[in-house]
């Protein structure tokens, strides 16, 4: 069988002392409007335009430093890497520039911590690192979450951003919708919470797998979210679609989510939803 992946050492527990939030470069003019962005208040709104709203990108630790309670956050299985299983030309060139660039092993950081006071498991694609895709670590890295929820009992929240299978993985990427999706079954058989966040992007394998299957579906505004290309589908269908298709907008409308968040306001948000749908004591409560 072929070896898919790697842990570069056995410690597997990082704690929250030592989460960094690293910035995203700031962007001189919104991708939105168009207009000059005022540096200090684009960072207060966590990458949000003050303007039109647009939600520019955000790296992985800048969000969970955003959204889970002060000092709460435990990362686990950072040490996954890919061993490239395909030998596939250029790959292990192209994940260690990804490495040095975004300061990650692969394109998902996952971990444990509170949000609002109430104990969640925590998963949050980055599509900085090979723009998000799904790989074998991916795939594994999501599939403990789903088992460190079981074992424990606590919901798990997981944001998407990605722009499908990793082709350099090949079958190997596509086996882990499947792998996902397997998982999230036993998750919903226990009665466990799973929220999932759908953020720019979302496509491909992901959006066709583990990203739609939540208990609850939340996506933030404007998100790109679907699965084939816009002109592949006009080319099939021969059909004009609309202009705001596969936005998350149109997916609300259309049924396939149940809330349209501004990042904002995801925090309030998750907290209302665990509170309502959780039986889990408030860590809050304790004090």
């Amino acid at each position: 069988m072929l070896k898919m992946f790697k842990t570069i050492n056995k410690e597997k527990v990082f704690p929250s002392q030592d989460l960094k939030p690293d910035f995203i470069p700031f962007p001189k003019k919104c991708a939105g409007c168009g207009k000059k962005l005022p540096k200090e208040q684009f960072k207060i709104q966590h990458n949000v335009c003050p303007k039109c709203n647009y939600h520019h990108p955000i790296s992985s630790y800048e969000r969970i430093s955003m959204l889970v309670d002060e000092g709460s956050f435990t990362e686990i299985n950072r040490n996954m890497l890919s061993t490239d299983p395909l030998n596939f030309p250029e790959y292990k060139e192209k994940l260690e520039s990804d490495k040095e660039k975004t300061s990650l092993n692969d394109a998902i950081v996952t971990g444990t911590a509170c949000i609002g006071g109430y104990p969640v498991v925590l998963g949050v694609m980055d599509s900085r690192f090979r723009m998000g895709s799904m790989g074998s670590v991916v795939g594994e890295k999501i599939t403990r979450c789903i088992e460190t929820s079981l074992e424990t009992g606590v919901p798990f929240i997981l944001f998407s951003a990605s722009g499908g299978a990793r082709m350099q993985e090949g079958v190997l990427s596509l086996m882990q919708m499947a792998k996902t999706s397997v998982a999230l079954e036993k998750m919903n058989k226990a009665g466990l919470l799973f929220v999932s966040v759908l953020t720019n992007p979302t496509t491909g394998g992901v959006s066709a797998s583990f990203a739609s299957l939540g208990d609850i579906n939340i996506a933030e505004p404007q998100a790109l979210i679907g699965f084939a290309g816009r002109r592949i589908i006009e080319q099939t269908i021969r059909e004009k679609l609309p202009k705001d298709f596969q936005t998350a907008e149109f997916l609300l409308e259309h049924g396939q989510l149940d809330m349209v968040v501004d990042r904002r306001d995801l925090k309030q948000n998750l907290t209302t939803i665990l509170k309502i749908h959780t039986t889990g004591v408030n860590t809050r409560d304790r004090k």
